[in-house]
């Protein structure tokens, strides 16, 4: 019977003790408060040192959709990734269907249709790409510079410059500020042989915008002007500015042309290289490449990259330079069925509206009927007369045997009084052989050492020809660059 009170009583207790417990538990916790509270009053600095504080670096912005990048880009006037370009060209031809009425998305899909032709070479885009951009001006009569640099882009890339020219300063009367018409008139200007206008655009180009495009547009003007070092500077510049792997790879291939220009073999194929690494599309770069090897004596691979290159982007040009290399082999019927090739695919060009006059009159100049190439270049130089198709018209009257008039059109490329500033092996050398022709020995002896001197390697079959006609002019003088010249190396 006693145990039950006890109980009870000990029950009773219980309460009295765990406020007790707690009591002293909440006072220890103050405690504890305001002493980390003085700490960190006291002591700010001796924390930081023991525990530094590591700062919140927000996340990056997820990357923009393979079709958005596209889109970016081809607005922009910049490469851009065939798959990219692919998926870009899906999604406006599905949202076209159930939007016919938007003008800005039928001037983006003209000028990818632009830009994937291009790429891979195929001038079947061209005529999809003149419909879309004449849907999308139908569409918005007025304000519409989109589709006006679409057009004069499609016309600089079929090498209608007078088009180009029409298209991109009409686009300016709307949007003098628009920085992307700017490029495209550079090269319709520059297609024209109109050197003032193109250097006095980049001059405006560069006060509105700054970047990887811009530069590489400069270092193209400068590259005509025969500035090669600040050419090949601002290639590197943009080359390591752009964001984008096939922008990338399209300015290390400039940069690699403009190596090869200037002999440099190693320098050429390591920016080859990099460029399709960068971008294994970039097939500008892996013809350069057979370019470079040829050059080094590695044959095979030459033959190799240039087949590649032309198995996804079959240019008229590379034809050319492979059947050529062929030719220097001794390997005439491979030669040929390059030349065929050749043909063919300026036939194609031409269904799709491009001009390939200026290749096919160098072709035949040097592999069919030199006469042929007079009569197309000289149609091409009333229409355009550039620097190129001034050095092509006068090689090609050489071949037919005018010599005098040739050597009228060989001196407009190499006289820097008339726009020639580029330092061009080919154009030194064709000049150097009329001359020759001419018994103009002394001209003739110097033009074809700066051919060699320039680049020792341009051509497999003109390099022997150039040394064959020196050894018959005698031992040529022992000349190293002249002021002029020196002072284009300088800049």
């Amino acid at each position: 019977m006693d145990a039950e009170p006890m109980t009870s009583v000990a029950s009773a207790r219980r309460p009295s003790t765990a406020r007790r417990v707690a009591g002293r538990l909440l006072i220890a916790s103050a405690v504890v408060c305001v002493a980390l509270g003085t700490v960190l009053m006291l002591a700010p600095s001796q924390q930081r040192a023991e525990a530094p504080l590591v700062p919140v670096v927000p996340a990056a912005p997820p990357a923009p959709a393979p079709g958005a990048q596209a889109r970016a880009a081809v607005l922009g006037g910049l490469p851009a990734a065939l798959p990219d370009l692919a998926m870009l060209i899906g999604e406006r031809e599905a949202y076209l269907r159930v939007h016919p009425k938007d003008a800005r998305s039928w001037a983006v899909l003209g000028a990818a249709y632009v830009e994937q032709g291009r790429r891979v070479a195929d001038a079947a885009y061209y005529p999809r790409a003149e419909e879309a951009l004449r849907t999308s001006l139908r569409t918005r009569p007025k304000d519409n510079a989109e589709a006006l640099d679409g057009l004069a882009a499609l016309a600089n890339a079929r090498r209608d410059f007078p088009a180009a020219r029409e298209w991109g300063e009409e686009s300016l009367k709307l949007a003098p500020k628009r920085w992307t018409t700017y490029p495209l008139l550079i090269d319709a200007y520059t297609g024209l042989g109109d050197y003032k206008a193109a250097r006095g655009t980049l001059d405006k180009l560069m006060a509105l915008h700054h970047g990887p495009a811009v530069q590489a547009r400069a270092a193209a003007v400068y590259r005509d002007r025969g500035w090669r070092e600040d050419a090949a500077a601002m290639l590197s510049d943009a080359a390591a500015g752009a964001r984008d792997p096939a922008e990338q790879a399209a300015y290390q291939e400039q940069a690699g042309e403009l190596a090869w220009e200037r002999g440099d073999r190693e320098e050429a194929l390591r920016r080859f290289r990099e460029a399709v690494r960068l971008d294994p599309d970039q097939r500008a770069a892996q013809a350069g490449q057979g370019r470079v090897l040829a050059a080094l004596g590695r044959t095979s691979e030459a033959l190799a990259a240039y087949q590649a290159a032309l198995a996804k982007q079959p240019l008229p040009q590379y034809a050319l330079e492979l059947g050529e290399l062929y030719e220097s082999l001794g390997l005439e019927h491979a030669a040929r069925v390059q030349y065929d090739l050749l043909r063919a695919r300026v036939d194609n060009a031409a269904a799709g509206g491009a001009d390939e006059e200026l290749l096919l009159g160098r072709f035949e100049a040097d592999h069919g009927d030199a006469m042929d190439a007079v009569e197309r270049l000289r149609a091409e130089w009333e229409r355009q007369p550039g620097i190129a198709v001034a050095d092509a018209l006068g090689w090609a009257l050489h071949r037919a045997g005018d010599d005098e008039e040739a050597l009228k059109y060989a001196t407009i490329a190499t006289d820097k009084d008339h726009g020639g500033g580029v330092r061009s092996a080919p154009y030194a050398y064709h000049r150097g052989m009329i001359e020759r022709q001419l018994e103009l020995t002394g001209p003739a002896s110097r033009h074809l050492q700066e051919a060699l001197r320039i680049n020792p390697y341009f051509s497999p079959l003109a390099v022997p020809a150039a040394r064959t006609a020196l050894a018959r002019l005698g031992e040529p003088p022992d000349v190293g660059l002249g002021e002029e010249d020196a002072g284009s190396e300088q800049r």
